[in-house]
């Protein structure tokens, strides 16, 4: 069992969840991810890791709640059963930050995708990077920790769907307005979204990383689940991955993927509220 130090609402629909797991991220580097169990009948739940502090042994997550196990996961304070990590492969500049010394990279976030793109973007300005972020949401509450981006960020560029604040509008808008000021593209977020700006980075010829987050099972590339098609072959995503040449990636096969199971979560989600008393 892992401590809970913290597990609040920082959204209609997110959490900040610390965790006392020094394991799991003693070898850490951004762009991994754990796999945590809410309780020892848990489904496993796949997490990119936001944060962490190797000297108190703190893992910071955020998290969705888009489903039954995510559902449970937020109502737990005291303890949560396991934390399994580090896993998949960290991101390709964060692991090699001398070469791509002098390099303009962007960074697009797409909702909860600024959890994994802000301790990347921390990381590399710790290297001495000077780093820019597109940050895009459906509406003003659900841009999350802001102020942290902008602690780490050079510029922080927002936009929402309904204009409640920044730009109203898409993250491609701008990435289409800026490009000509990078030479590298990491986009993390919805898949339709890193799809979108995929298709404007190509045309520029500009280096794109996209980071996957298909159904995962056991996190070690035994059960298939999170199989992603990358340049017309079969590729995992807690192995091989999550993050990929963004040109490569099939990503109607993903969208396609991630909607097998839709009904039946639907299902055990409205369960699970019935059982906690929600509605």
């Amino acid at each position: 069992m892992y401590k809970i130090l913290k597990n609040e609402k920082i959204s209609p629909n997110s959490y900040l969840m610390e965790v006392v797991a020094p394991e799991a991220i003693r070898n850490a580097l951004p762009g991994q991810f754990v796999i945590v169990m809410g309780k020892e009948d848990s489904e496993r739940i796949p997490l990119t890791i936001y944060d962490y502090d190797t000297n108190k042994g703190i893992l910071s997550l955020i998290y969705q709640v888009i489903g039954a196990s995510t559902e449970e996961l937020s109502t737990l304070t005291d303890e949560i059963f396991a934390v399994v990590g580090p896993l998949g492969k960290p991101n390709e500049i964060c692991a090699n930050p001398n070469e791509f010394k002098g390099k303009r990279i962007i960074y697009v976030a797409g909702g909860v995708g600024i959890a994994p793109v802000y301790p990347q973007v921390k990381y590399l300005k710790s290297k001495g990077f000077d780093i820019d972020i597109i940050y895009g949401s459906r509406e003003k509450d659900l841009l999350l920790i802001r102020d942290k981006a902008e602690d780490v960020a050079r510029k922080v560029f927002y936009t929402t769907d309904d204009g409640s604040f920044g730009e109203q509008g898409f993250v491609t808008t701008v990435l289409e307005r800026e490009i000509h000021n990078y030479d590298i593209c990491v986009a993390i977020g919805p898949v339709i979204m890193m799809k979108n700006v995929a298709d404007v980075t190509r045309k520029y010829n500009m280096k794109t990383i996209v980071s996957m987050n298909p159904l995962m099972v056991d996190g070690s590339g035994m059960c298939g689940a999170c199989r992603c098609e990358i340049e017309g072959k079969p590729k995992f995503a807690c192995i091989d991955g999550p993050e990929f040449d963004g040109h490569q990636v099939n990503y109607e096969l993903a969208m396609k993927r991630m909607n097998i199971y839709k009904e039946e979560e639907k299902e055990k989600w409205e369960q699970m509220k019935k059982s906690l008393g929600k509605h």
